[in-house]
């Protein structure tokens, strides 16, 4: 049996800011498109619904992020606040060449670490958490060495 990972979807408020924010992380914008009609709803069992989405893939073509912006029905929950030790989807993580570059491109687009420093993990990596756009998780990882 095979599996692979196809993508990682958020529910995004600006799809174009969050668009933004990604583009600068490094990936690729995809394309963009208007998902709705009954099939939709038949698989979210949201039943009527119209979701503009823009997907989005790593340079090496290997990871895919779904960014979905609900025009209906109304989004009922905001996970966005929580905190990492929440029950449920905790972030998506892209390995970085250069954090500290990357943090730089990410910043101005209102990009803040969780905690106050990039954290070293034994000889392997530095890492860390940051808040992107609407509160969205996104972790870094560096290889060092």
């Amino acid at each position: 049996m095979t599996v692979r990972m196809d993508n990682v979807g958020i529910v995004v408020e600006d799809l174009g800011a969050a668009i933004e924010f990604f583009r600068a992380l490094g990936l690729e914008l995809e394309g963009r498109a208007m998902v709705e009609g009954e099939w939709a709803g038949r698989v979210t069992g949201l039943g009527d619904q119209s979701v503009e989405i823009a997907m989005m893939r790593t340079p090496d073509g290997q990871g895919r992020l779904e960014l979905s912006r609900f025009l209906a029905p109304d989004v009922i929950a905001d996970h966005r606040t929580a905190p990492v030790n929440a029950l449920g989807y905790l972030r998506v993580m892209f390995a970085v060449d250069d954090i500290d570059a990357t943090l730089a491109r990410l910043a101005p687009l209102g990009a803040e670490l969780v905690s106050a420093e990039v954290v070293r993990y034994e000889d392997a990596y530095r890492l860390c958490y940051l808040r992107g756009p609407e509160g969205i998780l996104v972790g870094l990882a560096q290889a060092v060495g």
